[in-house]
Order: structure tokens, then C-alpha cells, then sequence
């Protein structure tokens, strides 16, 4: 087992031990269904942000409003957060509010159903309310619930589509493309400092080949000449 791992099974272990609930969440469970070894670990429980703060010596509050709090153990870092439901988002990118909420909640509020898993550590039992395990198997991006609402929400998930898509070679289900397409003009809601981070995780997340692809769908959605005109220019 890996030492990432084993902290990230420690810190869920800490919760339980509490009484609560703790499970591993989103890309993590992700890659392991694919046999790929995560990059990190996040876990989501139904504890707050308060009681995970007491739990452990050493958090950062990044996000306790909407009960994120970052646990450090030793070197590594992990994000925990309460289950949630979010209220409607203004911004692009935040929820006017949250309700703390359970499993099945919290798996509709996220990006992509290939994201929106849990799996318990304790039992290695996954957790699936929102079809990710077929969508792997099957090699599809598809957005969760309303592709649209997923955008509004969060502007750059349209670019996050795009890199899934190019890094596990998958393609882009009809209507989360569509919605894509139709949303990109709206991608410069959100700064340029986080569509530059998106582009360069596209360019080094990528396998080989992949890059290509990525741009090639960028192209087709029309978030190229949005977000990067000078090489849309070039075609």
C-alpha cells in the first residue's frame, strides 16, 4: 500500500473512530477503478468542519463555510469535506449557500458521474448514485444530472470535460458536448489564471497523443477560439 494511502486511510480511520461516517470521494475512487495509483486523496464525511477540526492537530479552514478543511499529516495534505447539497450558484464558480446533506446528496452536486463516487475504505465497498462504474466501463464523460447546470455551476468543468476526455482516451457523452459547445462563449466568466492552470494540467496530465486530442475538442466545442484565438488563428 502506498504511503499516501495508508495517511489517507489513517485520517478516515480518525473519523470513524469519532463516530462518523468517512469515505473516499471523486477522482481518487476514479483511479483506482482504473488501476491507476491517485494522486491524492479526498475525503467526504458527515462530520463538520468544526468537528474535524477538533479531531485533528493541524488543519487549514480553506473552505468551513462549506465544510472543506484541509487535514495535514506529516508531509501530505487531505482535503475533507462535509456532505453537502448546494444552493444555486451567481458566480460561476460558488454556491450562494450549502446544506449539509448525505451520500447521495453530495454525489449530485459534483462534476462528472465518473467523479461523483465514494468508496468506503473500511470495506472497499463502492459507493455509485450516479452511474460512474458503467461510464467507466464504457469510456464516457458525461456531466451529472442537467450538463448545463453542471456548466453554470462551474465554468470550468467545460475545460475539466475536455481534459478527462484527452488524458483516459474517453469520449464526451452527446449532451454534456453539446451543452459544451453551447456554453463556451461563457468559459471567460472565470479569471484567465485558472483556464491557464486547466490548459497546462492538459498539456502535462495528458498521455502521448492525448494533447492532441484535447486540442482537437477544444476546436470542436469552440472553447479554443474562446480561450486561445492566436491558435485557432493558425489552423
Amino acid at each position: 500500500m502506498a504511503r499516501k494511502e495508508r495517511l489517507a486511510r489513517a485520517v478516515a480511520e480518525r473519523l470513524r473512530d469519532a463516530g462518523y461516517t468517512a469515505y473516499f470521494a471523486g477522482g481518487c475512487v476514479r483511479d483506482r477503478l482504473l488501476g491507476i495509483e491517485p494522486g491524492d486523496y479526498d475525503v467526504a464525511t458527515d462530520a463538520d468542519a468544526a468537528a474535524v477540526q477538533t479531531l485533528f492537530p493541524r488543519t487549514v479552514p480553506v473552505g468551513a463555510r462549506f465544510g472543506v478543511v484541509l487535514v495535514l499529516v506529516d508531509d501530505e495534505q487531505f482535503e475533507v469535506a462535509t456532505f453537502r447539497a448546494d444552493a444555486e450558484y451567481l458566480d460561476g464558480r460558488h454556491p450562494t449557500s450549502v446544506r449539509f446533506s448525505s451520500p447521495e446528496d453530495d454525489a449530485q452536486r459534483r462534476d462528472f458521474t465518473i467523479n461523483g463516487m465514494f468508496l468506503d475504505p473500511e470495506t472497499g465497498e463502492v459507493l455509485d448514485y450516479v452511474g460512474g462504474r458503467a461510464d467507466l466501463a464504457a469510456g464516457i464523460i458525461r456531466a451529472i444530472g442537467d450538463p448545463f447546470a453542471r456548466l453554470a455551476e462551474d465554468r470550468l468543468r467545460m475545460l475539466r470535460g475536455v481534459r478527462f476526455a484527452a488524458r483516459f482516451g474517453f469520449a464526451l457523452e452527446p449532451a454534456t458536448l453539446a451543452a459544451i459547445s453551447r456554453s463556451a462563449p461563457q468559459i471567460v466568466d472565470i479569471s484567465r489564471e485558472r483556464i491557464g492552470d486547466e490548459i497546462v494540467k492538459i498539456l502535462v496530465d495528458s498521455p502521448p497523443g492525448g494533447a492532441r486530442r484535447a486540442f482537437e475538442l477544444l476546436d470542436e466545442t469552440g472553447l479554443l477560439r474562446v480561450i486561445l484565438p492566436e491558435i485557432d488563428a493558425l489552423k
